[in-house]
Order: structure tokens, then sequence, then C-alpha cells
């Protein structure tokens, strides 16, 4: 229970309360761009997604927590059409890796690509392909604005 109540006192006060809250925003919202794909999160990307956020933290578990957590909100304002679209979010990473161009380096392509292995469907497979393509341009374009 006490660990619930912290978990929404964090997420309510996300803003205040981390260090580099920024940083981790961009982070999760790249990290959607790739699993919103095929509208669903399954168990696969789940766990993969658990990993990934302990890799980028150094097994910083709370901060793993709370970029998986973001993830998850910024799922659900896509799927629910609450005020955020897939296609919003693409605009908003790219306008984002434009204006601080260093976010450019937190796009890992590598911890991207394993989450092809979730994905069943063929169509949505290429779809998450051509995303992370994307995201590899934008990676490649802004690092080399520095």
């Amino acid at each position: 229970m006490i660990k619930f109540i912290r978990k929404k006192i964090k997420k309510f006060f996300r803003e205040f309360l981390l260090y580099h809250n920024s940083s981790l925003e961009y982070r999760a919202k790249v990290l959607t761009l790739v699993v919103a794909v095929n509208q669903k999160i399954t168990p696969c990307e789940e766990e993969l997604l658990y990993q990934t956020a302990c890799k980028i933290y150094n097994q910083d578990e709370e901060r793993s927590e709370i970029l998986v957590e973001t993830v998850k909100e910024y799922f659900q304002k896509i799927v629910t059409n609450n005020g955020l679209d897939f296609e919003h979010l693409i605009f908003d990473v790219e306008k984002e890796t434009k204006a601080v161009k260093r976010f450019a380096q937190k796009i890992d392509i590598e911890l991207l690509m394993e989450f092809q292995k979730c994905i069943d469907d063929e169509e949505d497979r290429i779809y998450q392909l051509r995303v992370i393509e994307f995201l590899a341009d934008l990676k490649e374009r802004y690092t080399l604005a520095q």
C-alpha cells in the first residue's frame, strides 16, 4: 500500500521530484513510440520494457519503475485518444530532439530493436521497424549537429 501511494505521489509531482525529469520524459516518449505500434503492450514488450529501463538507469529500480509507468501513461493516452495520438507523439519527439540536441544521444537503437522480437504480425513489425529507422535518422541528424 505504501509503495502504491509513493508511486502516485511521484507520478503527480514527477516534474519537481525527479532529477533530469525532461530526460526521463523524452526516453519515455521514444519507448512509447516503439511499443505503441500495435496498439497494445504485450507481456513480452512489458518484460522487455522493464529490462530496458534497468539497462538505461543502471539498475536504479525506482527510476526504472518511473520510466515504465511514464511509458504506460503515454501509451494509455494514445489508446484512449486522451489528448495525444501516435502522430502527435512523433512530432513531439522530433521537436524535442531538435530543441535539445543532447537528447539524440539518448536514442539507443540496439535496445529499441530488441522490441522487434515481441511482435508477431508482419505488418506491425515493419511499421515498428520504420519507427525505429525514423528514430535512428533523428539520432544521426541531431548528434552530428551538436
